[in-house]
């Protein structure tokens, strides 16, 4: 009979440790990188459905602004607001502009799962023990979250075929050094499930976040609450149009009047 030495023991210990640790780290990872697209996908609908309204609004409202900009010119109160809100405006259509495409839906297969698990598992970069194979695990790992997030299980595929054999997952040296190795890893996932448990709950604070959740809440009860939103936006487009078209029309009057009665053109000044 074999009598194990203490070292040895507690090797056999700390892998046990590492393997469910592993297993917890790829599984947690798995969930952020589902977490992060679905509210990019989320933001992206909402924006085509809603925000566009609101950045359709922002314009309308900034061109009142100008308007009435216009109908005092001395004014420099307006004539700030007139400028902040053609910003907001400028703003929030980039905004819309930059998440138009992005709708398409995805839902990860179970074979997409597994291979992203799998090797999510085996190249973790927090199981580097060095900084020049960190970079190249968080660089691997980028291309893993990338075909995962597309839903290409062609490329996590080959992803996985191409790790597998890969020379950098051969270990040796002695007990001691794979003690201290196995060690560094634990305490490095720990720290990696940290980060981790941190930023789901900060995305799960996010306003986006909890939007999401009344939608989907909404959703369950039969009701569209994106629609409503965007309903009641349209409503307040309408009204401003109103309101744009009234003062251009004023703003129009009081040009021809000048000029019928002065002979000059004063939209030249403003």
């Amino acid at each position: 009979m074999n009598v194990l030495a203490p070292e040895e023991i507690e090797l056999n210990k700390k892998r046990r440790v590492l393997e469910r640790l592993k297993d917890s780290l790829a599984d947690r990872e798995e969930e952020m990188t589902d977490l992060r697209a679905e509210l990019e996908r989320f933001e992206a609908q909402y924006t085509m459905e809603v925000g566009r309204l609101y950045a359709d609004l922002d314009e309308i409202e900034a061109q009142i602004a100008e308007e009435e900009a216009k109908l005092v010119p001395d004014d420099e109160e307006i004539k700030k607001r007139a400028e902040e809100l053609r910003r907001r405006a400028e703003e929030s259509a980039a905004h819309a502009d930059e998440h138009e495409g992005c709708t398409q839906k995805w839902r990860p297969t179970v074979e997409a799962k597994k291979a992203y698990h799998n090797l999510a598992k085996i190249i973790h970069p927090d199981l580097a023990l060095d900084a020049g194979e960190k970079e190249r695990r968080h660089e691997l790992m980028a291309k893993l979250n990338e075909a995962y997030s597309a839903g290409d299980q062609n490329r996590l595929n080959k992803l996985v075929e191409d790790f597998r054999d890969s020379p950098d997952l051969v270990t040796g040296d002695s007990i001691g050094d794979e003690l201290v190795r196995a060690i560094r890893q634990i305490w490095q996932i720990r720290n990696r499930l940290k980060e981790l448990r941190e930023e789901k709950l900060v995305a799960e604070m996010s306003e986006l976040y909890i939007l999401r959740e009344k939608v989907q809440a909404e959703m369950r009860e039969g009701r569209n609450l994106l629609k409503q939103m965007a309903q009641r936006t349209k409503t307040h487009i309408k009204k401003s149009e109103r309101r744009l078209m009234n003062l251009k029309n004023l703003n129009e009057a009081q040009e021809d009047y000048v000029k019928d009665r002065y002979g000059m053109d004063i939209s030249a000044f403003r």
